[in-house]
Order: structure tokens, then C-alpha cells, then sequence
């Protein structure tokens, strides 16, 4: 049983976030993206990729995909962030955190260091100076083969990698989430580059198991 909490239509179809079993759900044209209780890969998608950076204060940040805020919250629990830059296509996920509606990361979204924008994370990424974050985190979309958004398949693709390369400071680090395997992300990221590391996190979704997937690269 689940209780709608609000909802938005847009352009790339509706916006849900409902309440089931006490926890808060995220679903986009009908697909579950996210929930409040299984939150490990969210904050894999910080944690690990923060542990690869090299700078000791004033590590730059860019988030592409709002979702519930756990990977933000992950971010700004580590001390060196300066900057945490968010990129979130909907605005009106982004009322909905800024109006109460997510209490587990409204302390993130309130936090000084974050910087929000509302647009497509391929021309934010564009439109940035070279060398202007030290790490890209990327939960835009299920992944690869499983996209609730078609027009996301160019974030996994090799032009836009290679944008995100230009925008990486030296010794930076970009990790993308996807819902199962991918090898051909693998092989782009690799291409672009040279070094990719894929993790996978087993997940139990009430009585179903899975395995999301972590890919980290280097600059």
C-alpha cells in the first residue's frame, strides 16, 4: 500500500514520490528509481569515489542527479568538500526537498557549500571550464540498458565521457551508477580514461535480490 505524496508532469513524463511502509519511493513514468531505505549504493557513489581523491581541503564536486540526497548528504559528511555542485533536471523534485518533503536530507540541501542547478547534466558539463571539479559523481539514469529517460544514453557514451575528462582537475575521479552490468560503459570509460573499476553491490529489495553496479575512473 503506498500513499502519493506529490507529483509532477513534465516533458519526460511524471514525477512520483510516494509514501510505502514508512519509507519515502522515487518513480519516474511508473519506474522505481530510488527509495529512502536502500540507500547504499547512493552513498557507494560518494564515499568510494571521495576516498580516491588526493586533494586535503577544497575538493570540488559535481552531482549529477538530485534523487533523494543521499549521495549529496554522503559528499558534504566528508570534511575536505568545498563545493558541492548539484545538476538536477527536474525542477520540481528539487521544490519538493527545498519544501520538507524528504526530512532525511534536508540538512544537505540547506548546507552552504551546495550549488544547484536545474538542467540536462550534458550542457552543464559542457558549459564548464576545463579542469573545474575534482570528482563526478553520475546517477542521472537506471543505466545504460534500463533507461527511464532515452535521451540519457548519451551520458554513457564516449563524447560525453570525454567532456567530463576535459572538466576533471588533475587526479580526479568520475563515477557513474548503473542497475546491472555494463561493459560497454566499461569499455568507453576505459577508453577515454585508460582505467576503469567496477563494483558491485548486492541489494535486497524487500524478498528480490540484485546487484548494483559502481564504474570509477581516473584522470
Amino acid at each position: 500500500m503506498s500513499d502519493r505524496v506529490a507529483s509532477a508532469r513534465t516533458e519526460r513524463g511524471e514525477v512520483v514520490l510516494l509514501r510505502r511502509d514508512g519509507a519515502l519511493e522515487l518513480r519516474v513514468n511508473g519506474v522505481f528509481v530510488m527509495d529512502t531505505v536502500h540507500t547504499e549504493t547512493e552513498r557507494l557513489l560518494a564515499s568510494a569515489t571521495l576516498r580516491a581523491a588526493v586533494r586535503t581541503d577544497g575538493v570540488r564536486v559535481l552531482i549529477g542527479g538530485l534523487g533523494l540526497g543521499f549521495t549529496l548528504r554522503e559528499v558534504l559528511a566528508d570534511p575536505r568538500v568545498r563545493e558541492a555542485h548539484v545538476v538536477e533536471i527536474e525542477p520540481d523534485l528539487l521544490d519538493w526537498h527545498r519544501s520538507g518533503l524528504i526530512p532525511k536530507t534536508a540538512t544537505a540541501i540547506q548546507d552552504h557549500r551546495v550549488v544547484f542547478s536545474v538542467g540536462d547534466i550534458t550542457e552543464v558539463i559542457g558549459a564548464q571550464p576545463p579542469e573545474s571539479f575534482d570528482v563526478l559523481l553520475l546517477d542521472v539514469d537506471n543505466g545504460p540498458d534500463f533507461l527511464v529517460y532515452e535521451a540519457n544514453s548519451a551520458i554513457y557514451r564516449s563524447d560525453f565521457l570525454s567532456r567530463c575528462a576535459k572538466v576533471l582537475a588533475p587526479n580526479g575521479t568520475v563515477a557513474i551508477w548503473s542497475a546491472d552490468t555494463a561493459p560497454e560503459l566499461r569499455a568507453a570509460m576505459h577508453a577515454v580514461f585508460g582505467n576503469c573499476e567496477e563494483i558491485a553491490i548486492p541489494v535486497e529489495l524487500g524478498r528480490a535480490r540484485t546487484t548494483y553496479h559502481l564504474f570509477l575512473s581516473g584522470r
